[in-house]
């Protein structure tokens, strides 16, 4: 009788678990699973959504050949490879400006607040904001650089040359709160008697820092690595906003190529193929990074 009661207390806990977890598995199986397998397959077809499911047609791997010989999407591809760049650099500029707010700073949650703001603000605003900023004749930048004496200063956002690096800037303060927050919170896991230690054995704060604090707050780097490698891929938010991907393509990532495919030119089954390789990319790139974080990442 025992046995049998634990079997039924067992079986409700089991039913009660399921249910659960039933509204979230639902949503991920509806509103995920299900999109990310047809857009598989919509990825081997030639079909546009407007003709309805009638008007779809097999077409094998030619979206495939015919995206590596697209001057648009190759030069997307590009533009995402070198935004990758805002990464490293957050990181580095993060790290140095937590350890200087963690140790060296008075009111640190004020400090803490002012970075954070811009990554919990709004993109639409934050993105206007920047655009008065960057105006070739009014805005605050180029009218300081002329006041230095630089008479004809880059038109920015308008520019072909130098749209991708303004951006590239806008996300790197964008994402720097963030980065800061999670650094600090690494920093502030470390063991103090390491730094004792070192301070008995007379090391330097260079020497701390290469030995003691970048070897333990290794796998927040690595988070931080990875989870932004990701987020460089997703960027299109800043650019619908401020560039739309000009000037002459020269903002335009894959993300917002694959929107223009899809539903300014309405073809779907092509933009599918688009985003089937931004998943292929994403996974080396963090399949690449899973495996050298076995030689830097100290657990």
């Amino acid at each position: 009788m025992i046995r049998k009661f634990h079997l039924k207390m067992d079986t409700r806990e089991a039913i009660a678990g399921y249910l659960f977890v039933a509204p979230l598995m639902l949503g991920l199986i509806i509103l995920t699973l299900i999109p990310v397998l047809g857009s598989l397959l919509l990825s081997f077809t030639d079909w546009n959504f407007v003709a309805g499911l009638g008007g779809i047609k097999f077409a094998g791997m030619d979206n495939f050949i015919r995206l590596f010989h697209d001057d648009a999407f190759m030069k997307s591809l590009l533009n995402n490879l070198l935004f990758i760049i805002t990464v490293p650099v957050t990181i580095i500029v993060a790290l140095l400006l937590a350890i200087l707010i963690d140790k060296q700073v008075f009111l640190k949650d004020l400090f803490k607040v002012i970075y954070f703001l811009p990554y919990i603000s709004s993109v639409v605003a934050i993105a206007m904001v920047w655009q008065v900023m960057f105006h070739p004749s009014l805005g605050p930048v180029n009218q300081f650089l002329m006041s230095l004496g630089w008479s004809n200063p880059p038109k920015w956002l308008a520019d072909i040359h130098y749209a991708l690096p303004s951006l590239m800037l806008i996300q790197i303060w964008i994402q720097l709160g963030y980065n800061i927050i999670i650094f600090i919170a690494g920093l502030q896991s470390i063991p103090k008697d390491l730094y004792e230690a070192a301070d008995i054995d007379g090391a330097n704060s260079w020497r701390k820092f290469r030995n003691i604090t970048v070897p333990c707050i290794s796998p927040t780097t690595f988070f931080l690595l990875v989870t932004g490698v990701i987020g460089s891929f997703k960027i299109f938010d800043l650019i619908q906003v401020l560039t739309q991907g000009g000037p002459a393509n020269s903002t335009t990532v894959i993300v917002y190529e694959l929107y223009d495919t899809a539903f300014n030119q309405l073809k779907t089954g092509y933009a599918s193929s688009m985003a089937l390789v931004l998943f292929l990319i994403c996974l080396i790139i963090t399949a690449l990074q899973m495996l050298a974080q076995k030689k830097w990442v100290n657990y």
